[in-house]
This record gives C-alpha cells, structure tokens and sequence, in this order.
C-alpha cells in the first residue's frame, strides 16, 4: 500500500513561497513567504496568504514592491535559484511601464523663488562677502 507522501506530486506545480524564491523576485525563501502571509501575492487576482499555494504554468502573479508593482506570467517551476539568465526562463514580465513624469513638473518641484527659504550656497557665499566689505569699511 503506497503512503500518501511517497506519491509524486505534479511537477508543474511548485509551492508559491519557492517559486518567488527560485526566480529571483525575493531573496530568500523565508523574505518570500513573509511577503504572501502579509497579503503582498496575488495569483491571478486573488490574494493569496499561504505561502504553501501551489502555481502552475500561465498563473499570473503580482508582487507589491516598495514602489511598485510587479505583474508577471508564470512559465515554468523552478528546480534551484540560479543566475538571473536562469531565472528570468521562469516568467514573463507583464508589468505595465511607469506613466511618463514630465521634465517641467521634477523641475518646478526643485526650483524656489529667490530670497525665499534657507539661501543656496552661492548666496552664502555672496551674503559672506558683502559683510566682509562692509566690516572693512567702518575701520
């Protein structure tokens, strides 16, 4: 009589918490399966808690980063976590490109009106000066 854990399980199916781990979208297995219990995984729209789900080929998972989204297409199950060559076979990035940001907009944000706020090195420099020439000129 065969015992249950001696039947192979479908090859094509990996746990979600290794997947992530063999494709180089998470550093470590256990970073992994911290990212699925907080509910940062969905597989195909769904969120996914358990870091035991299984994935097959064509599931799609999106992975919340820090600052952005990670969509991608699953192709195949990882047998170990190697290069990136090795793990980039594994799926196929869907991730939708950032909206462009316009160059007037970052610029706006760095500029100021002069005189107002804490003054830029330069006019450091030039205030420095100025009191230099006039303490001079009172001896």
């Amino acid at each position: 009589m065969a015992d249950k854990r001696e039947q192979p399980s479908d090859p094509a199916r990996q746990r979600i918490d290794k997947w992530l781990f063999f494709a180089r979208l998470r550093k470590s297995r256990s970073l992994a399966a911290k990212s699925v219990e907080q509910g940062d995984v969905s597989v195909n729209g769904q969120p996914i808690r358990q870091p035991s789900f299984n994935l097959k080929p064509g599931d799609t998972v999106t992975l919340s980063l820090d600052r952005h989204d990670l969509v991608v297409r699953v192709l195949q199950a990882g047998t170990r976590r190697g290069p990136f060559e090795e793990a980039r076979t594994l799926y196929e990035d869907l991730t939708p490109p950032p909206p462009p940001r316009s160059e007037r907009s970052l610029f706006d944000q760095a500029t100021r009106e002069r005189g107002a706020g804490r003054p830029t090195k330069r006019e450091r420099r030039e205030t420095d000066a100025l009191r230099s020439r006039f303490d001079q000129s009172e001896d």
